[in-house]
């Protein structure tokens, strides 16, 4: 029996995937098996190390809370800022005017292949240099810009590259009934290739969550990471556990916007009755050119 993308397995390569399946899961085992055993020997497992995350409030409130709080606001505005900003310069590459494309396309280009924490430290500098940025305001300020300049260009290479997928008779039929290309980003192929896009933006989203803590790396911004250092050294936590709880946050962080994620897409599919962009005959009417004529109720039937 075979399907229409590959041949179903036969009783021997079930039984060799089964044996694989066995094997995978019993080096998994032992690896997992391994680590306990490892940090038992160090004493890492001790309920004393853990202790001051679930018995003592001072671990989250003095520093664990407010390094979320830090990393939240400097994800939530680099996400405000790049997301309009990929779009516009992705659009920009999709321009008829070859100057807006070249614009356009170096910027994102040149953004893109600058890693992020050299951005960060080059704007961190501009900030000292040519600012009057408080130095308390800085590091948030150096890591907000860093995460724009490079994310805007990923992400306007993933709008592009949504609006491209899509079929070229969307493109076609709006040119048709007479619509501009303003018109025609606006109302067919963006709303079309923003269920394609994204998983793609989500993931994007989820980068710069996570990049915040670069900055606090390298320059002093007290966001979720760097709070381990301090709790380490003044409060006497121990470096494993807070490690652990911190990378546990980060998870839980991410996984809360990827599943957002998944049900706005889903809904976003569920809500489509049909793959291209429905238009009235109203709305055919109002979006044609000055002087046109459209005729919305189908093809002259007196003829043939």
């Amino acid at each position: 029996m075979t399907s229409v993308l590959y041949d179903v397995p036969g009783p021997r390569a079930k039984r060799r995937n089964v044996l694989f399946t066995v094997v995978f899961l019993v080096a998994l085992a032992a690896l997992v098996w391994w680590v306990v055993l490892s940090l038992a020997e160090k004493k890492q497992l001790e309920w004393a190390k853990w202790e001051p995350f679930f018995t003592d409030s001072r671990a989250w409130t003095t520093y664990i809370l407010p390094g979320l709080e830090n990393t939240l606001i400097g994800a939530a505005l680099a996400m405000v800022i790049a997301l309009p900003l990929g779009a516009l310069f992705g659009i920009a590459r999709l321009s008829d005017h070859w100057w807006v494309r070249g614009v356009a396309g170096t910027v994102v280009e040149f953004f893109r292949a600058i890693p992020v924490l050299i951005l960060m430290l080059f704007a961190n500098a501009a900030y000292a240099e040519f600012t009057d940025v408080s130095p308390e305001n800085r590091p948030l300020y150096a890591v907000v810009t860093g995460l724009v300049l490079y994310n805007a260009s990923v992400l306007a290479e993933v709008v592009r590259a949504g609006i491209l997928s899509l079929p070229a008779g969307q493109t076609d039929a709006a040119k048709a009934i007479g619509m501009r290309k303003g018109q025609m980003m606006r109302y067919v192929l963006l709303p079309q290739s923003v269920t394609a896009m994204l998983p793609a933006l989500v993931s994007q989203l989820v980068v710069i969550v996570k990049d915040t803590a670069l900055g606090g790396a390298l320059l002093g911004f007290s966001e979720l990471l760097a709070s381990v250092r301090p709790m380490s050294a003044n409060y006497g936590a121990n470096t494993i556990a807070s490690f652990t709880v911190v990378a546990v946050i980060f998870v839980l962080l991410n996984f809360a916007l990827t599943t957002f994620a998944s049900w706005l897409e889903g809904r976003l599919r569920r809500g489509k009755k049909s793959t291209g962009a429905v238009v009235g005959a109203d709305a055919v009417a109002e979006l044609a050119t000055p002087g046109e004529h459209v005729v919305p109720h189908g093809p002259d039937k007196s003829q043939g």
